[in-house]
């Protein structure tokens, strides 16, 4: 356990310098100030742990509450929330906090041929309860109800103090927990959202971030998406003619510019996963939350629940991935045939045949020993 702040050990090197005398040498300032920051260094943690989901959707209220679960929601998270641990604990938020309005992106005033998802305000607090602090909002779906929903969920993640990024007009968020400096960024090829397809841009910000803080992580929704893109193509997947990004070279772009976890999400199914320069990658997340039009069939049912493990400068030390599953009847629960898993390591393998990864019987995934 940390014994002093970063703040108050700068609050300290302030009183021990003003308490100095004046015949104090500069090298006597300077071996003070020496001792304190090494001591301040060695208060960070060894090691970080990130736990990363796919899509959350609790329940839409639109075009009427029959898209509302049963309980209001509130046991969403109730099989998996033992597990929802860790110093960073993210999601990505597939769509808005709007208690009231219609969608202008659907045609259909019944809201039957459209996949629009305002979530009740109040459901963002059982978001919190379940552990989240960290919040993708750059999907295709954060704006269904236009500035009035982007609005209304930033205002309320706020209010609850849940990190998040990904908006033009939130592209990146910086905070501390336990001593390490994080920054969040997050990229979609939406409107309103931060492109994943500038990758030269979306450089640079990491790279600025990356000057201010310990670790940087990155989310992006990209890919198309469904059963028929499990695979990481290495070009651009273009899904109901729209550009969704090269993820491969997005994320090796982005780790190139100073980021230390990319987690990606978007597809619908579960995807490979790659450590590059000792950086951890997951290439999609999947569904893990969703609640009510989202297809469960087939692979779009299973996702992995990531439990990374990372030294303090970043690099990937293990991941534990725990298999949950959706069904229309039972919700979000464990799935002990370890579904997700599997197909982790059959599309590593296939899609990443140079990896130095290897795959344990019990989900953990770790670098070869040389």
């Amino acid at each position: 356990m940390r014994l002093l702040s970063i703040s108050l050990l700068n609050i300290v090197i302030s009183l021990i310098l003003s308490s100095c005398t004046t015949t104090a040498s500069t090298t006597d300032l300077s071996q003070i100030q020496d001792i304190i920051q090494k001591d301040t260094t060695a208060l960070k943690k060894d090691t970080i742990s990130i736990i990363g989901v796919g899509d959350i959707m609790l329940g839409s209220a639109y075009p009427d509450k029959s898209n509302l679960p049963k309980g209001d929601a509130i046991k969403s998270f109730k099989n998996v929330d033992t597990f929802l641990k860790g110093d960073i604990v993210f999601g990505n938020l597939e769509g808005c906090f709007l208690n009231s309005g219609k969608s202008t992106k659907c045609k259909d005033t019944t809201g039957n041929s459209c996949f629009a998802f305002r979530m009740p305000e109040r459901y963002a607090v059982i978001i919190k309860n379940a552990g989240f602090n960290l919040l993708s909002v750059a999907n295709n779906h954060v704006g269904d109800f236009g500035f009035k929903g982007r609005k209304r969920t930033t205002t309320i993640l706020d209010s609850l103090n849940i990190n998040y990024a990904g908006l033009q007009s939130h592209p990146s968020v910086i905070f501390e927990k336990d001593s390490i400096k994080y920054a969040f960024c997050a990229f979609a090829p939406n409107e309103n959202t931060v492109s994943i397809n500038n990758l030269d841009s979306a450089k640079s910000l990491v790279s600025r971030l990356k000057a201010q803080v310990d670790i940087v992580i990155v989310s992006f929704h990209g890919g198309g998406e469904g059963a028929k893109f499990e695979h990481v193509l290495r070009a651009d997947e273009i899904f109901y003619e729209e550009n969704r990004g090269n993820v491969y070279a997005f994320a090796h772009g982005v780790i190139d510019a100073g980021a230390d976890v990319v987690l990606g999400h978007g597809p619908h199914v579960t995807r490979a996963v790659e450590v590059y320069k000792n950086k951890f990658i997951a290439y999609s997340l999947g569904n893990f939350c969703t609640y009510g039009m989202f297809s469960l069939k087939g692979p779009n049912g299973f996702a992995p629940l990531l439990q990374l493990k990372i030294k303090s400068n970043g690099d990937f030390i293990l991941a534990d991935i725990i298999s949950v599953k959706q069904d229309k009847i039972h919700n979000l629960t464990i799935d002990n045939n370890y579904t997700a898993f599997k197909k982790i390591q059959w599309l590593t393998n296939t899609d990443f045949p140079e990896h130095q990864l290897t795959f344990s019987a019990n989900g953990r995934i770790e670098l070869k020993k040389n």
